[in-house]
């Protein structure tokens, strides 16, 4: 049974990707009204990510509107988000970050990853191999008769 059940959570997966707290992203999430349907755009700070990186786990995601905050848990594999884009991410200590809820001016900001250190290419070290004409030649002890 448990073989079966997990083929199906295996099937229902989508390839979402490396989500965090701190990240901002965009959830793009189908809305059906009447027998109309469209996408409608969630941008905010995920504050929150729980029950794993299984079928079932949800991020909380926190927008401020005019002055007040609006929070949405979203099913992150669920048939309703269609697409999850990560906008910017940003460098946290803390898993849930329910301080900002609270927190007001430069308090609620967060620092930005730094990408320049991941881009710039490694440089090589050169190894430099001694060659017969640049070796240091030993001179003879001059003998005195």
């Amino acid at each position: 049974m448990s073989i079966q059940l997990d083929k199906f959570n295996k099937a229902q997966e989508k390839n979402m990707p490396d989500i965090r707290s701190g990240d901002i992203i965009k959830v793009h999430q189908k809305i059906k009204e009447g027998d109309k349907e469209r996408i409608q755009i969630f941008e905010g700070v995920v504050i929150a990510r729980k029950h794993g990186k299984g079928i079932s786990s949800t991020i909380t995601v926190r927008k401020v509107v005019d002055g007040v905050g609006v929070e949405k848990i979203f099913p992150v594999h669920s048939p309703s988000t269609s697409k999850i884009e990560v906008v910017k991410s940003s460098k946290v200590r803390r898993s849930k970050l329910y301080y900002l809820r609270t927190a007001k001016g430069t308090k609620a900001r967060l620092k930005n990853k730094e990408l320049a250190t991941a881009i710039a290419p490694e440089e090589k070290p050169v190894v430099e191999t001694p060659s017969e004409s640049s070796a240091p030649q030993e001179l003879a002890p001059e003998v005195k008769s």
